[in-house]
């Protein structure tokens, strides 16, 4: 490792295809930490060629995950990093200088994110340029407890650069399903914990509202069968969040009318 007064935050699970070009990208840092919910394949091997500080941990949802990692970080500043995201070496260079000479006025930085899908640079549907907030001061950031969808949070001025992150998200149909069940899920599960509410007719209405809305206007088909394949899986993932959600209500109304008829008479 170098002397850059940097930590990398990286959460992973059977990510050996991605990981080493991740690590490649951010060999400049002075630490990286991973914190590992349970791969079978080659990545924690592949994350120890590169000195990482490994952790083992259970599965405890994108934010409360990626803030263990967080708090394993000892350099002043940290960068927040998916397994399947890059730092290109122009973005590199500036991390640097940030974090050797940053404004002390300065919490943290958000990026633009280009995302990647079967290829192709996805530049409609809101894929672009998808600005995120990754490098922040150890002592002044933390991630939202989200299960999915999560975010850093920053206690300070936010400065917004030019030079982008990588992004080259699933491009296996196979795999795009799995994770569409396992996301689907997690947002179903955060959605009836704050006390939404939803039906198979509803959640078949939102779908259809999530493809008019990214392949029609925000332009998703000037993005060629890229943006056809990415439209319709967001699609289906909002049907199936809001069709999972909608099951949870009716399994809770269910267990409400059990709990009721075994009480006894008054």
């Amino acid at each position: 490792m170098t002397n850059i007064p940097l930590s990398v935050a990286i959460i992973t699970k059977n990510e050996e295809e991605n990981i080493r070009a991740c690590l490649e990208s951010v060999a400049f840092a002075g630490q990286i930490v991973v914190v590992d919910s349970g791969s079978t394949d080659a990545t924690l091997a592949i994350a120890a060629e590169f000195g990482c500080d490994i952790y083992r941990e259970g599965w405890f949802g994108f934010g409360p995950q990626k803030q263990l990692a967080i708090d394993r970080c000892g350099k002043p500043w940290v960068l927040v990093l998916d397994a399947d995201e890059r730092i290109p070496p122009d973005t590199a260079e500036l991390i640097k200088e940030i974090v050797m000479s940053s404004d002390a006025k300065t919490a943290g930085y958000s990026f633009p994110r280009k995302n990647y899908f079967q290829g192709r640079w996805i530049r409609h549907a809101g894929w672009w340029p998808d600005r995120v907030v990754r490098l922040f001061r150890r002592q002044a950031g933390r991630m939202t407890q989200a299960a999915v969808h999560e975010a850093v949070e920053v206690d300070g001025r936010i400065i917004e650069l030019d030079v982008p992150i990588e992004h080259y998200t699933e491009s296996s149909l196979g795999r795009i399903l799995q994770k569409i069940d396992k996301y689907s899920t997690l947002g179903a599960q955060e959605a009836f914990a704050a006390g939404k509410r939803s039906s198979p007719a509803a959640a078949l209405f939102r779908a259809f509202l999530t493809f008019v809305q990214g392949y029609i206007l925000r332009l998703g088909f000037m993005d060629g069968r890229q943006g056809l394949t990415l439209a319709v899986t967001d699609a289906v993932n909002k049907f199936f969040k809001y069709a999972k959600l909608s099951e949870l209500e009716e399994a809770g109304r269910g267990e409400t009318r059990r709990s009721s008829s075994s009480r006894p008479n008054a």
